[in-house]
């Protein structure tokens, strides 16, 4: 029987349609098209994109020529511009602002065919390193209110290119979204002054339903009122509002975690599309106590219609503690990552 579920941090409600459940493989494979020709993210192409702002490379190497293992250049179709005056006013009842922000592509690694969950631990490590680099920088522009970085993996995920790469995007707003998080968690913070990330990290662990896998640092569930099959949080398991605050040893457990956890959606799910977003703290914000980051990716398995749209619910088709309890699963028989036996996107 279908059942609705309320998300405990922003009160959202979602459909677990449980008549119409589905396993991994009900979900039909996607098949990747490949565009071919030329990439300009591709080593020995580094004059077809503007200027680097930041890279990870070999010693004696130049900026803009090969040599790189991560690289981070501004977009070359940004959708907000960080030149010009920050401008608010009105029309009537309408309110507007200038476009200020900053659009950048962080490029995962030279190699064209490898995606993130193929790559070396220390090299996903240099790509979240590479983040918060980009973060602590433009944070001090006072004109940016918040920092998203996300990841579309494949087409119909909305990626334009095939090269393995992550966008970042600074807004003079904090995001609806981000905002939403932030009020249903100080308002639990309130009540029980303690941090509803830290509660829900704490029951997951212990209960074991919706746990895909843990580390030391962090741990990778299906949430309890998830939105779509799959969907799967990367946490830290100490309280921590903001991403860019890791230590170097912190920053190594996450690209284990997210590495694994990829791997597994990889390998129960053939592949998929995704996305992944962080989640952080607003740019001018201090600590928080009732705030936790953590990593929201959500596999391209069904598609947002009328219903969801007309009223705000989701309708998920799997049961998040069935999804957990697969991509465990997937694990188990992947034995070890590195030896890549899952198929390829």
């Amino acid at each position: 029987m279908p059942e609705l579920r309320k998300d405990p941090i922003i009160g959202r409600w979602v459909i677990i349609s449980t008549e119409r459940g589905k396993r991994p493989g009900d979900f039909p494979p996607v098949e990747a098209a490949s565009r071919g020709g030329f990439c300009p993210f591709d080593s020995g192409n580094e004059d077809k994109t503007p200027p680097e702002v930041f890279a990870f490379r070999e010693v004696d190497t130049e900026p803009n020529t090969p040599g790189w293992r991560v690289r981070v250049v501004p977009n070359k179709f940004p959708a907000l511009m960080i030149e010009g005056p920050m401008v608010r006013r009105g029309e009537g009842v309408f309110d507007k602002m200038s476009g200020i922000g900053a659009h950048e592509v962080v490029i995962e690694t030279p190699d064209h065919g490898t995606s993130l969950c193929e790559l070396a631990v220390d090299h996903v490590a240099d790509v979240a390193k590479a983040f918060i680099h980009r973060i602590n920088d433009l944070k001090q522009d006072e004109r940016f209110r918040y920092i998203l970085v996300f990841k579309n993996h494949g087409e119909q995920a909305g990626a334009s290119l095939e090269h393995p790469h992550t966008q970042l995007i600074a807004t003079p707003i904090v995001p609806k979204r981000v905002a939403e998080e932030l009020r249903g968690s100080e308002q639990h913070y309130s009540l029980k002054e303690r941090c509803v990330f830290c509660d829900i990290l704490h029951q997951e662990l212990e209960d074991g339903v919706r746990l895909v896998t843990e580390n030391e640092g962090f741990a990778s569930v299906t949430p309890f009122a998830s939105r779509f099959p799959f969907e799967t949080w990367v946490l830290p398991k100490w309280h921590t509002a903001r991403f860019e605050d890791m230590s170097d040893s912190q920053v190594l457990l996450l690209a284990d975690m997210l590495k694994d956890t990829l791997y597994r959606l990889r390998c129960a799910l053939n592949a998929p599309p995704y996305n992944f977003i962080i989640h952080t703290a607003p740019c001018q914000e201090s600590d928080l106590l009732y705030y936790h980051w953590h990593i929201e990716i959500i596999p391209k398995l069904t598609k947002v219609a009328g219903f969801e749209w007309g009223t705000g619910f989701y309708i998920n088709p799997t049961l998040p503690e069935e999804a957990a309890r697969y991509l465990r699963e997937a694990g188990r028989d992947a034995a070890h990552v590195g030896e890549n036996p899952c198929p390829s996107h």
